[in-house]
């Protein structure tokens, strides 16, 4: 199955909002958008989420890619495509799962952690691999998986990572990330968020023109 391309972003970092509400998620969407995110990831164990990913569709412009994370099934693939996410973030490899996302035209990213599963996930027709949970791997572990896969797949680290490990992967030429609870936790402000956002986009600047 044709592969749907990862596509080309301005700052390739991932916003994960988990445990977001759908009456939250306007104005968090927004500041986040405002301070530069072009990706934006709602986990299907949030409150309601495929209203909240809905409604953050609905606001996105076509350049931002918003969508869901833990996707787990079939049915999940199809309940994200009528509430119009683009992006589908797993947290394993399930073939006929992603291979439904593809179908769907939609920008898949499953989650890996060994070499043998980030081949199968490319075999799969992923458009992009999320090394999780990348603090355990690090920036050398995850280095060595990315010499064995072919050039043009993006890969992110995702998980324990935060602005503060910019500059150590920084050194080991991965420029993607997944940012979590760094980012938002339930309970933010949208305000909160934007101030974390702000931060996290200055470090990213700062780091990665430096490099």
């Amino acid at each position: 199955m044709k592969r749907t391309p990862w596509p080309k972003l301005t700052c390739p970092l991932v916003a994960i909002l988990r445990g977001v509400k759908p009456c939250e998620i306007g104005a968090i969407g927004t500041a986040l958008m405002e301070e530069g995110f072009e990706v934006i990831e709602i986990p299907l164990n949030s409150p309601e989420p495929f209203r909240s990913i809905e409604i953050l569709s609905g606001l996105a412009p076509d350049h931002v890619l918003t969508g869901a994370g833990t996707v787990l099934t079939q049915d999940d693939v199809d309940r994200l495509q009528d509430a119009g996410g683009r992006l589908f973030v797993s947290p394993n490899i399930d073939p006929p799962v992603l291979m439904r996302a593809t179908a769907h035209g939609m920008v898949t990213m499953p989650g890996v952690f060994t070499p043998t599963e980030a081949l199968s996930a490319v075999a799969a027709g992923a458009s992009a691999l999320k090394v999780f949970p990348a603090s355990v791997l690090g920036p050398g572990g995850i280095n060595a998986i990315r010499a064995v896969l072919p050039p043009d797949i993006a890969v992110a680290a995702v998980g324990g990572v935060s602005e503060t490990d910019f500059t150590a992967y920084a050194a080991s030429g991965l420029k993607s990330f997944g940012l979590g609870s760094s980012l938002y936790a339930p309970g933010l402000s949208a305000h909160e968020v934007r101030q974390r956002a702000r931060h996290v986009m200055a470090v990213y600047k700062d780091v990665f023109t430096a490099a």
